[in-house]
């Protein structure tokens, strides 16, 4: 049985989103086939609450790969669009130190539908444990048309690195 939604998707205005790519881009340092979150329409800093979505197109890296004739969005790239989102919640509220968030582990995942090309993967995440500068423990649910597709708990860390030119975000 799926849990209960983290939140009541009705009071986000998914075609007015908060911040665009270009935005998620200046705190995200994922790049190309690697970027998996599209926008961002809500933050609740005072509960750690925050939502955003993965526009899932016919275009993607894998679609001709991952079951061909018949594309499902790979599990791990679910789990990496939820990441991003959670990541970016963490660096933009400068909850854990580092050039980036890193995964420290995921826990109690489910796949519960299969993602396919042309959805849009409602992604949301909370914090639910946090030692500031250290590591932050986040449960999240992702949904397609309202319906829980993937759902569980993750550890973000800080990760510090040295961009070379080309690789440095922007």
């Amino acid at each position: 049985m799926p849990p209960p939604l983290m939140v009541d998707l009705s009071q986000f205005n998914f075609d007015q989103p908060l911040h665009d790519i270009e935005a998620i881009r200046k705190v995200n340092p994922q790049r190309g086939d690697m970027e998996h979150l599209t926008a961002i329409v809500h933050i609740d800093p005072p509960t750690h609450l925050i939502v955003g979505y993965k526009d899932v197109t016919d275009h993607e890296f894998w679609c001709a790969g991952h079951m061909p004739g018949f594309p499902l969005m790979p599990g791990v790239i679910m789990c990496e669009a939820i990441a991003q989102l959670a990541g970016f919640y963490a660096r933009s509220s400068k909850l854990l130190a580092g050039s980036f968030v890193g995964f420290g582990g995921m826990n109690e995942v489910r796949f519960r539908a299969p993602v396919f090309p042309n959805s849009r993967l409602v992604l949301i995440s909370r914090v639910t444990s946090l030692k500031p500068n250290r590591r932050a423990e986040f449960d999240f649910q992702g949904l397609v048309n309202g319906k829980i597709v993937v759902s569980g708990n993750m550890i973000g860390v800080p990760i510090d690195a040295v961009f070379t030119n080309a690789d440095e975000p922007t």
